[in-house]
């Protein structure tokens, strides 16, 4: 079964005077448990689709389905509660709350959705240990390391087991070694909790983590390939180069 589903998208943007077209008919499937990386140089439109998958935007023509629910179908507070409980975002930049410790971060879907103090802890206790951030939890972000916050980001996305976790460039502002382990993390999420993941990255070395590779070029899905096939990510970016030419 397919736990993400997106079909024959188009989105459009206006720059001035020009129409530009960020997706033009753009169709892709991700099933339960699978961790898809998307790549595609600038421009191409994978954050956009990665935003429509998200709802954050709503595509000009097409389906996005998350879960079997048809994300264009729902209104403005739907679509809220919705992406709040079924949908787990992760961005480049963290976006975690200054005054708040990790595990306030981390806690912060649920105590907006109103779950109970007893309930919370117990998620937020269960993620801070899967997550190896018990030593931090009552840490703020600032006294935390690019790679710390980044899994306390991780933490916030999964509090609420989302039907699927989006990853916008997770690994972007980190140095390589907390770029691995996010990596890591996110590729054992999937393998053990058999969580639906799609990360955007321009990465070979951060997209060979993932089961399967979707490259965008403009505006339009090229090519789609199990990352076994390519050896390592030395084959990856090899593949991937032949696919934007």
């Amino acid at each position: 079964m397919s736990q993400l589903v997106v079909e024959k998208v188009v989105k459009h943007y206006r720059q001035g005077d020009r129409d530009v077209a960020a997706l033009n008919g753009v169709s892709l499937d991700v099933a339960a448990g699978a961790f898809m990386a998307i790549m595609g140089a600038s421009g191409s439109g994978k954050s956009t689709l990665l935003h429509l998958m998200a709802g954050l935007t709503k595509c000009d023509e097409g389906i996005v389905k998350v879960n079997g629910e048809n994300l264009g179908a729902m209104n403005d507070r739907q679509l809220t509660l919705f992406r709040r409980r079924s949908i787990g975002l992760v961005f480049q930049s963290f976006n975690l709350i200054p005054t708040l410790t990790a595990e306030e971060n981390v806690a912060l879907p649920l105590m907006l959705d109103g779950v109970s103090v007893q309930e919370t802890k117990a998620k937020v206790d269960e993620l801070l240990e899967t997550l190896g951030l018990q030593k931090r939890r009552t840490h703020r972000p600032d006294a935390m390391s690019g790679g710390e916050q980044q899994r306390v980001a991780i933490g916030r996305a999964l509090v609420t087991n989302p039907a699927v976790l989006l990853a916008d460039e997770p690994t972007g502002n980190l140095d390589s070694v907390n770029s691995r382990s996010v990596c890591e993390l996110l590729r054992d999420l999937s393998a053990m909790r058999n969580m639906t993941i799609v990360m955007v990255t321009h990465e070979p070395t951060v997209a060979a983590f993932a089961h399967e590779v979707a490259v965008l070029k403009d505006g339009m899905l090229v090519e789609r390939f199990a990352t076994q096939e390519t050896g390592d990510h030395q084959g990856l970016a090899m593949r991937y180069q032949e696919c934007l030419r």
